[in-house]
């Protein structure tokens, strides 16, 4: 497809609005406050930065640089650079399916609370009765009610992995949901997509704006917000602090997926992506830090209440124990009236020893989640917990489901406008061609909603892009660098922009990201060695929580199958290509020797 043929954005607005709603996912939200929160809070802000400059911008710049030349898909674009790189675009559309997949899935579970939002009480801020409606059942009991609400009513999940059972209903429903809005979303392709960013990438804001008031009026707050700025200097020696660092910058911009390369293609070809992504690197990395506030305000509220929660059981067991007048004892006094009883009373007091909980605030903001168990399960514990919780609920999971929506766009854009550079599928409509896509992810995706379905999420979350994405992006820096010349890719970018690259664009792509790149994938695969055995966290309803449990060997096959599906496509397209032209190259050799004797 020629460029004058090929879509473009209305305006530069739109592409910064795409980029930003791609790149501004879930990662900001229950990634990086878990990060800062391992890492010595507001210190993990300065590898985080740092990590920023040497190589997420440099990086994210190069994607666009690429994109908006070729003025095609991840696999054109490759190609072109070199035939023998078409594989590193088809590895980047490989992992985008993968993602597809299951990413959906998360947007699933949010309409699910949305939708369970509406109610006058929140069906997850209480234990439901058991069948003899003597208490509550005994799964939740041992649990806690948003465990229960998570792991039983939305998942229903099964003991393990190798145990499987029926489609949920429910969740398949949502699923269907979620990927019929996704379909509308793209089905004229970039021409409805640019209109819908501009809701998707700046309404997150207003609600993370909304609950940041909110946040900061809840008791307890600042406890949250204080912890997260207090920085622990020391973890600055730690590599690992570095390592997640330069990994958490890596996925939140969303490099290799060939979604950056496939918004750039649309772009005009004197557009100015030298700006655009050091604009949208800093708002990714600035949401980041907002997003961590809010949600540290938060984890200040739930563990200063359930810190008082601790210290009024312990009130009362000391009241009823020594027959305390009521006013005797108050929450500011509990440790005083401890140490006291102890030292008066010993023999009683020891009787009660071992029914002492150990009330610490501290312990409680210690307590560091990611993912599905934040988002779901310790938000939702704080949101019940809210005055008119289920506003709150509502506009938290409307949230989710937009930052999620947001970054489908870009998921299914790397697939689609690949697929729509090929020939085969030129005279394809954009809604049929969508439409085809979109119906086999979901199609697939219908197996993460069988009881056993939470387990392949996780399986597909840890291992169906992380390995990929790192090799891409190192083969991609060093395509660039050193096959395809720096000072070539200079001029291209002078031929674009009207000026060169300055010194430190340069020094970023042939030296110091490569660097990085390469270290965090050996990081990776002496991690992957030395864990051994792959594990997943298993439900368990007799115990209430999850214990660690390793995959059984169809699912060690299968994520070896995971990490070689995708990057295998690097060579064996690098083979083809070499087998083609040989054989290409025989043939004209044939032809010549005939002609020769002919003569």
């Amino acid at each position: 497809m020629g460029r004058e043929a090929r879509p473009n954005w209305d305006n530069p607005v739109q592409f910064v609005l795409a980029c930003v709603s791609y790149a501004v996912g879930l990662g900001n939200v229950w990634r990086f406050p878990y990060l800062c929160q391992m890492h010595g809070g507001g210190g993990f802000m300065i590898p985080y930065l740092i990590m920023l400059l040497l190589e997420g911008i440099p990086l994210f710049y190069l994607e666009l640089a690429i994109g908006q030349k070729m003025s095609l898909g991840s696999i054109g674009a490759w190609t072109a650079i070199s035939p023998y790189l078409g594989g590193v675009g088809l590895t980047s559309v490989v992992t985008s399916l993968y993602l597809c997949l299951y990413y959906n899935v998360i947007n699933a579970w949010s309409f699910w609370y949305l939708f369970h939002s509406f109610q006058s009480v929140l069906p997850w801020a209480e234990c439901p009765l058991n069948a003899n409606r003597t208490g509550p059942i005994e799964e939740c009991e041992k649990g806690t009610s948003t465990q229960y609400f998570f792991y039983r009513e939305t998942l229903n999940i099964s003991p393990s992995i190798e145990e499987n059972g029926s489609i949920h209903t429910g969740q398949a429903m949502c699923l269907v949901l979620a990927w019929i809005i996704t379909y509308l979303f793209i089905v004229k392709g970039i021409k409805s997509t640019g209109k819908v960013v501009y809701f998707t990438a700046i309404f997150p804001y207003v609600v993370l704006f909304i609950y940041l008031i909110r946040g900061f009026t809840l008791h307890g707050a600042l406890n949250g917000v204080v912890y997260m700025f207090t920085p622990k200097l020391e973890q600055l020696t730690n590599p690992t602090t570095w390592i997640n660092a330069a990994t958490q910058i890596f996925f939140s911009l969303g490099l290799g997926f060939g979604t950056l390369i496939a918004f750039a293609s649309y772009n005009e070809y004197h557009n100015n992506f030298e700006r655009q992504a050091i604009i949208v690197s800093f708002i990714n990395c600035g949401t980041s830090i907002f997003a961590s506030i809010v949600t540290f305000s938060i984890y200040g509220f739930k563990a200063t209440f359930n810190y008082e929660n601790c210290l009024e059981r312990t009130r009362l067991l000391l009241l009823n124990t020594f027959d305390l007048a009521e006013d005797s004892i108050n929450m500011d006094t509990v440790f005083e009236w401890i140490e006291k009883l102890n030292t008066t009373y010993p023999e009683r007091f020891a009787e009660i020893a071992n029914k002492l909980e150990d009330c610490n605030l501290e312990n409680e903001l210690d307590t560091a989640v990611e993912g599905t168990g934040l988002a779901f399960i310790v938000y939702s514990e704080a949101i019940k917990n809210m005055p008119v919780s289920q506003l709150w609920s509502v506009l938290y999971f409307f949230m989710l489901l937009l930052l999620g929506m947001g970054s489908m766009l870009g998921n299914v854009t790397a697939i689609i406008t690949p697929l729509r550079d090929f020939k085969f599928t030129s005279h394809i409509s954009d809604e049929l061609l969508n439409g085809v896509v979109c119906v086999f992810c979901l199609l697939l995706g219908l197996g993460f909603t069988t009881t056993s379905g939470n387990y392949w999420f996780v399986m597909f979350n840890d291992y169906g892009a992380n390995f990929s994405l790192l090799f891409v992006v190192l083969i991609e820096v060093i395509a660039v660098s050193y096959i395809y010349g720096i000072k070539r890719f200079e001029k291209d970018i002078e031929d674009m922009l009207g000026h060169r690259p300055n010194w430190y664009w340069k020094i970023m792509w042939a030296g110091v990201s490569p660097l990085i790149l390469i270290t965090l994938f050996i990081v990776y695969i002496v991690n992957y060695i030395q864990g051994g055995t792959p594990t997943y966290q298993a439900w368990n309803k007799e115990l209430g929580k999850s214990v660690v449990t390793e995959y059984p060997v169809f699912g060690q096959v299968f994520i070896g199958l995971l990490l070689v599906s995708s990057i295998s496509c690097v060579p064996l397209t690098a083979l083809y290509v070499y087998c083609r032209k040989r054989k290409h190259g025989n043939h004209h050799m044939r032809q010549r020797t005939v002609n020769t004797i002919s003569t």
